[in-house]
């Protein structure tokens, strides 16, 4: 018997599977059919739950995001929520973006390295497990940098493209939006508030902007 949740399977079948942009010209199907179904493999047996959110599979550990897997054209990805506390002893986290201050990303171009190096992810995510344990935060910078929420992390994630275009806005854009993203209670209308701001901030607009 497996952990697998049904509602992740289509992500793994068909190619992009339930695209959180709701299609657009930027998304396009993906050929890390194998790559992500070893990945999915290694994230159940760490004790992961496996979800669907945002479009993508996430898993989380006594309901706390710890990591997303998804697909992108050039490579697919771990995206740990809180991978700048991790210790990166091999040195393979990455961040998504200039201005990225929590999220790390692993990508992933070939079975054989995820075959070589299951003991290291395994590793990787034992440790982003125990940092939920432990209930750790990140250590921000500076209180006036911006935080973004866990939604707009993972919509970075499953489209840099986006993450580009909003870090390209000018300081108070940005912060606009991100006022406008974190005042729902509900992760289901932040995800909304995002996905309807996707086309905005990709012609460079604030908010406010026509």
């Amino acid at each position: 018997m497996n952990n697998y949740n049904p509602q992740v399977d289509d992500y793994f079948m068909d190619g992009c599977g339930r695209c959180p942009l709701g299609g657009t010209p930027q998304c396009k199907v993906h050929s890390w059919q194998d790559e992500m179904k070893l990945l999915r493999t290694i994230l159940v047996e760490c004790g992961l739950t496996e979800e669907l959110k945002w479009g993508v599979p996430c898993y989380t550990y006594q309901n706390n995001n710890v990591v997303t897997l998804s697909a992108l054209v050039n490579y697919c990805a771990l995206g740990f929520f809180k991978g700048v506390l991790l210790q990166d002893s091999e040195k393979i986290l990455e961040k998504p973006g200039e201005n990225t201050q929590s999220a790390r990303l692993i990508k992933f171009t070939n079975t054989k390295f995820i075959v070589d190096n299951e003991s290291t992810i395994k590793a990787y995510l034992y440790e982003a497990i125990e940092v939920e344990k432990a209930g750790l935060k990140a250590d921000f910078k500076a209180k006036t940098e911006l935080v973004y929420p866990e939604e707009l992390i993972s919509k970075f994630q499953s489209y840099p493209d986006l993450q580009k275009a909003f870090e390209a806005l000018t300081p108070g854009r940005q912060r606009g939006y991100i006022l406008h993203f974190t005042a729902p209670k509900q992760s289901t209308t932040r995800s909304s508030r995002i996905d309807k701001c996707v086309d905005k901030i990709m012609d460079g607009k604030g908010f406010h902007d026509r």
